[in-house]
C-alpha cells in the first residue's frame, strides 16, 4: 500500500545544506561527519523574547521538514547543523515520521 506524503513537494522551496553527524565522536572530542544533504525543504521558524534583568534576548527555534527519509544509513538523527538563508544553526532534534508499514514518510529538523 502507498501512503500519501503528509509533507506537500510543492511547498518545499527553500534551500538548505544539511550537515549531520554520528551519534558518537572523535577520539578529540569533534564530531565525525556522516552525511552531507543539499535540497529544498518546508522552512518554519519562530522567534520568542526573554527577558532577563540585564536586557531583553531572543531565541529563534525553526523546524525543517523534508519529503522521506534524508539520511536512510542513519537509524536516528541526533545531531548535526544547518546553513539556511546564509546563517548556520544547530540541530536540536531529529525525527523520521513513519507510516503503518515502517517507511519513513518525512524528515523533521529542530533548529536552534
Amino acid at each position: 500500500m502507498k501512503f500519501p506524503s503528509l509533507v506537500n513537494g510543492k511547498f518545499c522551496k527553500t534551500p538548505v545544506m544539511v550537515k549531520l553527524y554520528e551519534e558518537n565522536s572523535s577520539e578529540d572530542g569533534e564530531p565525525i561527519q556522516a552525511l552531507t544533504f543539499s535540497g529544498l525543504c518546508n522552512y518554519q521558524d519562530s522567534a520568542k523574547s526573554i527577558l532577563t534583568a540585564d536586557k531583553r534576548l531572543v531565541k529563534i527555534s525553526a523546524q525543517l521538514y523534508f519529503i522521506g527519509d534524508i539520511a536512510p544509513d542513519m537509524p536516528n538523527i541526533s545531531d548535526g547543523e544547518v546553513q539556511v538563508f546564509g546563517i548556520t544553526r544547530k540541530i536540536t532534534n531529529g525525527m523520521k515520521a513513519r507510516n503503518p508499514d515502517g517507511t519513513v514518510n518525512y524528515t523533521r529538523l529542530d533548529l536552534m
